[in-house]
């Protein structure tokens, strides 16, 4: 049969906020306590006192303390490189048999250059197209057949390198999500490759967004 401190532990383990707060001593013990009580008595299969929760908590408290040395930094070696790119629009449009045919037909006429952001995630049934803004009507207008959902402006992206390796790794995307929801950036987008993670935002929290990832590494 679980013990307090056993139920406190699986609680907080399988969420990472929780995890990382303890860990950096970002929340109130007691706090935490009022927090997962309801779960726990359920888990137990009974009343538990509020002090016994957290004299619990403080027993596997040290169970989630950082590590000297972040493994993501030694993943990492050195910082990554990463691109900002601006005037971005995202645009939700239903799956249909002619999507891809009028996205094949757009590139035919409309040859992605350098300076061009173009990237399309195919759902069960939603597919999600971030686009350059240079070519937002014309693709618009390309797939004005199609059932648009809705469009999003004023967006931005920042495109991280990730290095060999980065796809066996867990938590190598929730590493970047989590410093910006500390800070309750919204990330309106996420798009990965094998060696690239790409975070959408709003054009107003770019910045932030920008200067948070590049203090993980300093």
């Amino acid at each position: 049969m679980l013990t307090v401190p056993e139920a406190s532990k699986k609680i907080i383990k399988r969420s990472r906020y929780l995890s990382e707060a303890l860990s950096k001593n970002l929340i109130n013990i007691s706090a935490l306590a009022d927090y997962i009580k309801p779960e726990l008595e359920e888990m137990l299969f009974k009343k538990v006192s509020r002090s016994s929760i957290i004299m619990g908590v403080r027993r596997v408290s040290a169970n989630f303390k950082d590590k000297p040395k972040s493994r993501y930094k030694e993943l990492f070696k050195s910082p990554p490189e990463m691109i900002i790119r601006s005037n971005l629009t995202l645009i939700n449009l239903l799956n249909s048999n002619k999507l891809y045919k009028n996205c094949n037909q757009f590139f035919d006429n409309h040859p992605i250059q350098k300076r061009h952001f173009f990237t399309l995630s195919e759902g069960l049934s939603e597919t999600t197209i971030v686009v350059s803004n240079g070519l937002k009507e014309d693709l618009l207008n390309q797939l004005k057949n199609e059932n648009i959902i809705s469009t999003v402006d004023d967006l931005a992206s920042i495109t991280i390198e990730l290095p060999e390796g980065a796809e066996k790794e867990p938590g190598i995307i929730y590493f970047f999500v989590k410093s910006v929801a500390w800070e309750e950036i919204n990330i309106v987008e996420i798009i990965s490759t094998r060696l690239e993670l790409t975070l959408v935002f709003g054009n107003k929290d770019i910045n932030n967004a920008f200067s948070i990832f590049k203090s993980l590494f300093n």
